[in-house]
């Protein structure tokens, strides 16, 4: 099992942002010090709910004041970028980290239409742009003289430069939300990042999953390399005490549920447009579901519930909502020395 901090840092007043950029890079640093396995990057706009805004920027950062730990995105909106600029962009940290880079994609938010509007754009468009931006991106790292007639872009390369540190290009994956995207990716023989689900349901995806790589025509030995090269989300919270981290973890966490519908209430009551409504609470906003907490013990075998779903990593979220850095600081320590070492780590798996 491997794991990574997901840097998903609120700023619940625009006065915050500063400090809050400041305490994610030294959080960064720290998970680098103490041998985690990766940070993952998130990208939300115009609401504080990630404080950074910008994995890209965000990510170069990272590759300059970092040295062993490998940097992916959670996702990059793809919608809301250039493929060719964000290839060059993607190339450059990949060279600065000397390899340590996983390009993880996405189609852009289900939940926030306003990070559209701020850019211009129809969410409708948004898995399309995606599929002709991967594509674009993937050729532009590979080709020379390349030629790009689509729907939304028409190019001509001579060549990307700087070329990727990582031949033939960097690790690329894709979120999937849905479970039709997930079994996307297993026909196609690729590895996925999961959002948070319960543990019933990440059992019965992962399944699926495994039995559509099968279906395939996909030998056993690229279903494991899939299955080690993915990732499943959940936030986490680790104390001296069960008693001590549900104080700590829970009211923290209704801060950070609360916080990132406000904007989404917000935009609704000002102009009547929501991305989506859910007729009932979904696990992601359920503390019971959605937060490993608790003292060591507990939080181990929790975590090795989902190890024995067979899933190659964990993308956990230490800090919540308004929590102090010093807090999650704390609980990134008792992580790191009292839980991981019950986990083998291995090299994030090419699939």
């Amino acid at each position: 099992m491997k794991f990574g901090n997901f840097l998903f840092p609120a700023a619940m007043r625009p006065d915050d942002d500063g400090r809050v950029i400041d305490e994610t890079l030294m959080e960064a640093v720290l998970c680098d010090e103490l041998g985690m396995d990766m940070v993952w990057l998130a990208e939300h706009h115009f609401d504080g709910i990630c404080a950074y805004v910008d994995p890209v920027s965000f990510g170069a950062a990272l590759a300059t004041c970092t040295r062993q730990i490998r940097i992916g995105f959670a996702v990059a909106q793809m919608s809301l970028h250039h493929p060719v600029r964000m290839a060059e962009q993607m190339s450059l940290i990949d060279n600065l980290s000397k390899g340590r880079l996983v390009v993880g994609l996405g189609r852009g938010t289900a939940y926030n239409i306003y990070d559209y509007h701020g850019y211009g754009l129809d969410p409708d468009e948004a898995q399309a742009r995606l599929i002709e931006s991967e594509a674009i991106m993937l050729k532009a790292w590979t080709a020379e003289n390349f030629v790009h007639e689509g729907r939304f872009w028409q190019l001509r390369i001579p060549m990307l430069r700087p070329r990727p540190y990582t031949k033939p290009h960097p690790f690329v994956i894709r979120a999937c939300s849905g479970e039709a995207s997930m079994l996307e990716q297993a026909s196609e023989g690729r590895p996925f990042l999961m959002n948070v689900q319960t543990n019933e349901e990440t059992a019965r995806r992962l399944t699926r999953y495994q039995d559509t790589l099968r279906e395939r025509g996909f030998d056993e030995n690229t279903v494991r390399e899939c299955m080690a090269a993915s990732w499943v989300w959940r936030n986490v919270f680790v104390a001296e005490t069960n008693a001590e981290a549900e104080r700590l973890a829970k009211p923290a966490f209704e801060a950070q549920i609360a916080f990132r519908h406000a904007m989404r209430d917000r935009i609704y009551a000002e102009q009547g447009v929501r991305m989506k409504s859910e007729s009932r609470v979904p696990a992601r906003a359920q503390a019971g579901h959605a937060v490993l907490c608790g003292d060591p013990a507990r939080v181990t075998e929790a975590i090795r519930e989902v190890d024995a779903l067979g899933v190659g990593g964990m993308i956990l979220q230490f800090r919540l909502g308004p929590m102090s850095y010093e807090t999650a600081e704390r609980s990134i320590r008792l992580f790191m020395s009292d839980v991981a070492p019950h986990f083998s780590s291995d090299t994030v798996a090419r699939c």
